[in-house]
């Protein structure tokens, strides 16, 4: 079923086996154009751009998911089933739950925990909590030790919503879940691996805290996380 409805590539033989996925498209042209070459564009649908190229040689697709795990949920899902992808690093931000997180952090997600009733409503778990693949993350680890890059690896919060009435609910998010940031995707990027039997995981840059209220701006967001972009290029390398 290709081109999908969401990605509109005809040839699947030009998505690498590895896909790195950041939320905003215009990270993934940045990451593409900074660390890629024979950069060729392979979706424009929606204008969720998507590129391969070869870092250090070894073919890597970099394609945006948009926000939110529905926008997630799909494009990972056409990518897992149609097109022969088999890891998906999700390259992301998010806002710190407590005070040992410092803007520009570097997170290798653990575990996600969520509210979402995605997992559910697929048809896959109930669980509140999905796992990140294992051995992504032994190769995540190892990159970021070569390239010495501090990684705190951990819980997250993947949240349905950004704006929420009720207020910060982060201190009891950290206190009973034990999740030291929030963001909004991974929970679905981690059901669909486990559903179709691929490997996904996760590497988030902090950009704001909920604890201290510091914030980086959209321009550093898009343009200055770099330092996870190297260790999910590398694992990316790695699983050839």
């Amino acid at each position: 079923m290709i081109p999908t409805p969401h990605i509109s590539l005809k040839d699947k033989s030009l998505i690498a086996k590895t896909v790195l996925m950041p939320g905003d498209p215009l990270r993934a042209k940045m990451i593409a154009e900074t660390f890629l070459t024979d950069i060729v564009v392979i979706n424009e649908v929606r204008n969720m751009f998507g590129y391969t190229g070869k870092y250090k040689g070894v073919p890597v697709t970099v394609m945006g998911s948009g926000m939110g795990m529905p926008s997630i949920g799909i494009y990972s899902y056409e990518l897992f089933q149609f097109y022969g992808v088999e890891n998906i690093i999700r390259v992301g931000s998010c806002g710190a739950y407590t005070k040992d997180l410092n803007l520009y952090d570097v997170i290798l997600v653990d575990d996600a925990y969520s509210e979402s009733s995605y997992a559910k409503t697929m048809g896959l778990t109930s669980s509140k909590i999905l796992k990140a693949d294992r051995r992504l993350n032994t190769k995540a680890k190892k990159a970021a030790e070569k390239l010495n890059i501090p990684l705190h690896v951990g819980r997250i919060h993947s949240s349905d919503v950004f704006y929420n009435l009720k207020g910060s609910v982060h201190e009891e998010r950290f206190n009973k879940q034990g999740c030291m940031a929030v963001e909004m995707e991974s929970f679905a990027l981690f059901a669909n691996a486990k559903a179709l039997g691929k490997k996904a995981t996760c590497l988030l840059t902090v950009s704001d805290s909920l604890v201290t209220h510091e914030a980086t701006t959209a321009e550093e967001r898009q343009q200055s996380f770099t330092r996870m972009m190297e260790v999910a290029l590398e694992v990316a390398r790695k699983s050839k």
